[in-house]
């Protein structure tokens, strides 16, 4: 049985200020700050973005469409999120973003809520802190995708569950129900896959599975979770038939576990190494938690983290479909299993080192594109790579230094400040020069020339085919659809500069970075 903290959430912040203060200014960094200064990525940024932009058009709330086009990749959730956010703010990057920072805010409270109804409050202020500083969650918690909104209502649901089993409390039951309801509106029927497969393999060590078979037949909770998610699915299908099943369930939910979909394809082992990037720079305490499996196991909340990571490694690595951001499905558990096992340990050197490391490597990435870049093929990314250097800067430089050296001064003093809290603010270290430069910098170089291309063609009013690229970002710039196909004779072209000797004749227009917008004056070729 679980026993709640005895003292007030305020108390418990109160007694832990600097941690807390941490915890916020990594929050601040990862999904926050610079927010709206950095052009949408494409694909999914700029996809997601234009669905919404399109709903709002075309005043259709039930049915999304990306460039004219039936858009059945993800259920119409986060588009109602981001439709809000981009009626308060403006059709710009900050609105779509919004509901994903905001969603990344909540998943890292429900980690810190879980861990400390489990363990204590100091404990999950380290595992909300690894939540919001990790790599990957810093990527994934800003972007106008979907990933943030899955993530949180997952969090949500299995962190529910799991206090049904330990309390049996039917709120908590009713709770995870619910969570699960919304994510159906976010994700589709998969949705329902790993808080179930998860709750089952815990039910099946406690040799528990009656209790699971009730909990997951519970008819209020089962009322619950269909009338959330149950009205929109019927009328998608009123509207769209067939078609939306074969697009949704299908090709979106299905097709994606038996086959590799736009080629994501990879090895069983292509999680590993990603789940070093992702944690980064929390190396130690993964491999920690690693060498710790076995104490984990006897604990109860660390066993249900363990299985809940593992199913999710498992299967997508058994997957047709690879994507890196699968796998962070299930790295919540590996945060609490990280936090739950970082009081052990003891060294700051070995503790801080991948840290250390990492901000060394970041003084490196200028000399190492400038050595890499010549030697890329496709102008479009070689030129977009020259341009990093210049732009990183000096006071990227200094900032990357200045922690380098912080790093290594936690490594070797400051021993009245525990290992935890030094791996935090290296996380948060990590955020702030992810948000502030690498983040900003990659976009501009990627995603400047298609945004200035786009603001080109909607002062002019220009109507643009775009040619050999799937860049949705410039739609949503641009404000206009666009068609797919080879250009003819006096249409407007967004092309690759590699591309353009197939045309007979052509007036650039804009170009940069491998990227033109061009007036056709000939006939393309069939090539």
């Amino acid at each position: 049985m679980i026993h709640p903290p005895r003292t007030s959430l305020l108390q418990d912040i109160a007694s832990h200020r600097a941690l807390v203060a941490i915890v916020c200014t990594g929050v601040l960094f990862s999904f926050f700050v610079g927010l709206g200064s950095v052009p949408l990525f494409d694909l999914d940024e700029g996809a997601f973005s234009e669905a919404t932009r399109e709903m709002l058009e075309r005043g259709d709330y039930i049915s999304t469409f990306l460039n004219g086009q039936p858009r059945y990749d993800k259920p119409v959730l986060i588009y109602w999120l981001q439709a809000v956010s981009v009626i308060v703010f403006g059709i710009n990057e900050f609105a779509f973003r919004l509901p994903s920072a905001l969603c990344a805010t909540l998943w890292v409270v429900f980690v810190f809520l879980f861990v400390r109804r489990v363990r204590d409050t100091r404990t999950g202020l380290v595992a909300a802190g690894f939540t919001a500083t990790a790599a990957g969650i810093t990527v994934i918690g800003r972007a106008a995708i979907a990933d943030a909104l899955l993530n949180m209502l997952l969090v949500a649901a299995c962190t529910s569950a799991y206090l049904y089993f330990a309390e049996r409390d039917r709120r908590w039951l009713r709770a995870a129900f619910v969570a699960i309801g919304f994510r159906l509106l976010a994700k589709g029927p998969v949705a329902v896959l790993i808080p179930l497969a998860t709750t089952f393999l815990y039910s099946l060590t406690r040799r528990e599975l009656g209790v699971w078979v009730r909990a997951v037949f519970d008819p209020v909770g089962i009322g619950l979770m269909l009338a959330i998610a149950a009205p929109w699915y019927a009328a998608q299908y009123w509207k769209e038939g067939d078609a939306f099943i074969r697009g949704f369930l299908f090709k979106h939910n299905v097709d994606r576990f038996s086959a590799p979909m736009h080629g994501f394809r990879g090895s069983v082992f292509f999680y590993v190494p990603w789940l070093f990037v992702a944690t980064l720079p929390f190396l130690s305490p993964l491999l920690h938690a690693l060498r710790n499996a076995g104490s984990l196991w006897r604990d109860q909340a660390g066993r249900f983290c363990l299985l809940w990571f593992l199913f999710v490694f498992l299967f997508f690595s058994l997957s047709g479909t690879k994507l890196p951001h699968y796998a962070f499905y299930g790295y919540t558990g590996v945060f609490v299993a990280m936090a739950l096992t970082s009081s052990g340990l003891r060294s700051p050197v070995l503790s801080l080192l991948p840290a250390l490391l990492l901000f060394l490597g970041l003084l490196g990435i200028p000399t190492l594109i400038d050595t890499l870049s010549p030697g890329v093929q496709d102008p479009y990314y070689r030129e977009a790579l020259a341009a990093i250097p210049g732009k990183l800067g000096s006071p990227f430089m200094v900032i990357a230094v200045a922690l380098a050296l912080s790093t290594l001064l936690s490594m070797l003093s400051m021993r009245r400040i525990d290992i935890e809290t030094k791996l935090l603010l290296a996380g948060a270290g990590l955020a702030a020069i992810m948000a502030l430069f690498v983040l900003p910098v990659a976009g501009d170089a990627q995603q400047s020339p298609i945004k200035e291309a786009a603001m080109i063609a909607r002062e002019r009013g220009y109507r643009v085919v775009m040619w050999g690229l799937d860049t949705p970002s410039f739609i949503v710039y641009s404000g206009a659809l666009v068609e797919k196909r080879d250009p003819r004779p006096g249409e407007i072209a967004l092309a690759k500069v590699k591309r353009l000797h197939e045309l007979p004749g052509y007036e650039i227009l804009f170009r940069k970075h491998g990227i033109a917008l061009v007036r056709v004056t000939g006939r393309a070729s069939d090539g």
